[in-house]
């Protein structure tokens, strides 16, 4: 599980205008996600390109470093010092192991004379190999001011409230539609968090260019989806793709670049020997990075690590595309209408409460399974809140066109294409149909197929079949069983209970798990 840490502030710095930022704090109030590396500078019916808003993060990533700094570091020391590398564009302190301040620059070039200022320490043996990556750490800053000046103050936490307050900011909303609402906004991830993953994934990106000079790697999944909570692990994504050259007609003269490639017959294999080698430098030479495992021979061969100054849980992999597309599916359902998130978060903190999900591998549902079973029932409204995957596929564009290892990935990405029907439910509504709909459920006979958005027959010997959106072969809950199902239905609240109980039901059995670890 990941480990807490807390953020002190985000600050925004003008050119040259250190003392005014000193002065005057301007916080971030507008919530960015997004997952592609396609750069579309545009919006759509008033909503930003999910991959304008990808490649804005990356681009902050680049221009950015991480730094360890003393507990006691004082503020106004640590920036003036900082400052004199380039002008500081933002900047926050957070808690993981240590205090640590994430400083993004104007320019790259900023970055570039930082690192040129920075010390290599002192090293006992000749074997070992400094890597001169962006994580940093501040040491010595003129202590002496330090003991006379206040320094750094921890701020708001960047974990999962604890369920007790939770449940004391709940109870003084005026209705369950604000419960809901603020539920979400307590647990969804912040700003400075998303700029932390995005930070994480270009440090390790350093380490893999040098061996993939113009590689990508991204974060998909819950980090950028819409849906992770503070807390989940960070997906990363190694891409390849967009190397020069790598689908350029060769010249019949000229200069030629000297590699060595082996041969290999399976896609598979040239994907493992790969993160075997990316595995390897994370472990012997990533700052920070601990606990590599090597899980090469899983379904999507991955390197699983924690990455310490941040404290995030993190899996690598390669030659996943359909996750990336299923994490721009979900991103797109969840700008489409507010209430698609609002009704994941509060399911998945009940599934949670509930012991329905776990941390714990094992016969449980999985989140993304809960998120699909959420979707399928959004769907199923009348009039629908959200339309079908094949609704979306059918209004793409050939630009849109994707076929990803013979799965039809398309659908449309221009959200002035999609037309909404009326339906004015609120989210009290919505939380209680949806556990009389689920409650109802035939799981013994019926699958969950959110690409048709209606049922469809499936085997029996299957407990919960809940079909893959793209790969759809695939059952995404196939390692739940018999008795995780009956444990749904038998968690059906009672028809004629008033759903104001069945809230405080619901906060009750929050409380009784305030044990719990927090995950996403």
């Amino acid at each position: 599980m990941a480990s807490s840490f807390t953020v002190c502030r985000l600050h925004t710095i003008g050119r040259g205008s250190l003392v005014k930022c000193l002065q005057k704090v301007d916080t971030f109030l507008h919530r960015n996600i997004g997952t592609n590396v396609v750069a579309v500078q545009e919006e759509k019916n008033g909503f930003k390109s999910l991959y304008a808003v990808h490649a804005e993060r990356q681009e902050q990533a680049e221009r950015s470093v991480l730094i360890s700094c003393h507990s006691r570091t004082n503020e106004k020391n640590f920036l003036k010092y900082i400052a004199n590398y380039g002008d500081i564009q933002k900047y926050f302190f957070y808690e993981s192991f240590g205090m640590y301040a994430v400083v993004e620059f104007a320019n790259q070039e900023s970055v570039a004379s930082l690192l040129e200022g920075t010390a290599i320490p002192s090293i006992s043996h000749e074997s070992l190999v400094p890597f001169k990556s962006r994580l940093l750490s501040m040491r010595n800053l003129d202590s002496r001011d330090v003991l006379n000046q206040p320094s750094i103050k921890k701020g708001q936490a960047q974990t999962s409230i604890p369920i007790n307050e939770l449940i004391q900011r709940l109870s003084k909303e005026e209705s369950i539609d604000q419960q809901i609402t603020s539920l979400t906004e307590a647990y969804q991830l912040t700003e400075e968090n998303c700029r932390l993953r995005f930070l994480v994934c270009s440090l390790l990106k350093d380490i893999a260019a040098s061996f993939f000079p113009e590689c990508t790697i991204m974060p998909f999944g819950s980090s950028v989806n819409g849906f992770g909570k503070l807390g989940c692990d960070l997906d990363m994504f190694l891409d390849l793709d967009g190397i020069s050259g790598k689908n350029a007609t060769m010249p019949k003269s000229g200069l030629f670049l000297e590699y060595q490639m082996k041969r290999a017959n399976f896609e598979r294999i040239v994907t493992q020997n790969i993160l075997s080698v990316i595995g390897e430098c994370v472990d012997q030479f990533g700052p920070g990075c601990v606990g590599v495992q090597k899980i090469l021979n899983a379904r999507c061969p991955l390197v699983r690590f924690t990455h310490q100054p941040s404290g995030f849980q993190c899996d690598l992999t390669a030659n996943n595309r359909v996750a990336m597309k299923s994490t721009e599916l979900l991103y797109l359902y969840g700008e489409l209408d507010p209430r698609v998130r609002h009704l994941v978060f509060t399911v998945r903190c009940w599934a949670r409460a509930h012991g329905i999900t776990s941390s714990i591998p094992g016969a449980w549902i999985s989140n993304f399974s809960l998120t699909i079973m959420v979707l399928f029932f959004l769907q199923r409204r009348s009039p629908p809140i959200i339309p079908t995957l094949d609704h979306l596929r059918d209004l793409a564009g050939p630009e849109d066109k994707s076929v990803i290892e013979d799965n039809d990935c398309t659908f449309v990405s221009d959200f002035s294409k999609i037309q909404l029907e009326s339906n004015t439910e609120t989210l009290e509504q919505l939380l209680c149909e949806f556990f009389e709909f689920y409650a109802s459920f035939c799981f013994s006979k019926l699958s969950i197929n959110i690409r048709k958005g209606k049922e469809q027959n499936k085997l029996p010997a299957v407990p919960l079949h809940i079909q893959n959106p793209f790969e759809t072969t695939l059952n995404v809950s196939k390692n739940v069983n018999a008795s995780q199902v009956a444990g749904i239905k038998s968690r059906k609240r009672r028809k004629f209970e008033p759903t104001s109980e069945r809230i405080k039901s619901l906060l009750e059995s929050l409380k009784n798990t305030n044990n719990q670890p927090n995950q996403s």
